[in-house]
């Protein structure tokens, strides 16, 4: 097994959880209103939601590629095609604080338990940023691979929350965030637009026949 196909895996963990999103928001109000602990305890349920979510989406992309390279191939048009929407559109962003962070909550690790299990955005994109990332290794998928891959993603993941966890906590970091929120939001933006070409680059060449071995 390659290395390189591990550090992906754990690329699209540590991407998936640092990506601002509805969950960065709400971290950043209960961070702001009850302090890194609180914070803490969120992204801990958070997380759960995140390795159900990831483990289905790299269930998928392996179920996929063991039916055959074309299909693989096909799911990375379609990831690639999604991700690059999802990036012109951060690009376009031009509005900051639309929405403010979810504030004081009674039990911050339910909240987050909830909230990651129940975000409607989390396959979709879970699924693309994994096929996007991996399909430089399309050839090295296999079921039994799955449990290393898994693993990988949630130590990427939890590498994201680590930072994340690290510089809440403080009102002036709420407040700083949503005074760059068009920035930051573009700068995410870009990332996807950039995943995307990858994901559509390496598919084109499957579909053509000419993926480098």
């Amino acid at each position: 097994m390659s290395p390189t196909l591990l550090a992906d895996a754990a690329a699209a963990g540590f991407v998936y959880g640092i990506t601002p999103g509805p969950g960065v928001l709400a971290l950043l109000g209960i961070g702001a209103a009850q302090g890194r602990g609180a914070g803490a305890k969120f992204l801990s349920g958070h997380l759960f939601g995140d390795v159900i979510w990831s483990s289905i989406a790299l269930i998928a992309i392996i179920g996929v590629h063991a039916i055959g390279a074309v299909v693989f191939d096909v799911l990375g048009l379609v990831s690639g095609a999604y991700l690059l929407w999802l990036g012109v559109r951060a690009l376009r962003f031009g509005r900051p604080g639309d929405r403010a962070g979810q504030g004081r909550q009674a039990r911050p690790f339910r909240y987050g338990l909830a909230f990651g299990l129940t975000n409607p955005k989390a396959y979709p994109v879970a699924i693309a940023t994994f096929t996007a990332l991996l399909s430089a290794r399309a050839d090295e998928l296999s079921w039994g691979l799955l449990p290393v891959l898994v693993l990988a993603s949630v130590l990427g993941g939890f590498a994201a929350y680590a930072i994340l966890t690290a510089v809440i906590g403080a009102e002036r970091v709420r407040v700083a965030y949503r005074r760059h929120e068009v920035l930051i939001v573009r700068l995410s933006g870009l990332m996807f637009v950039g995943f995307a070409v990858n994901a559509l680059f390496h598919a084109g060449q499957g579909l053509s026949g000419q993926r480098v071995r």
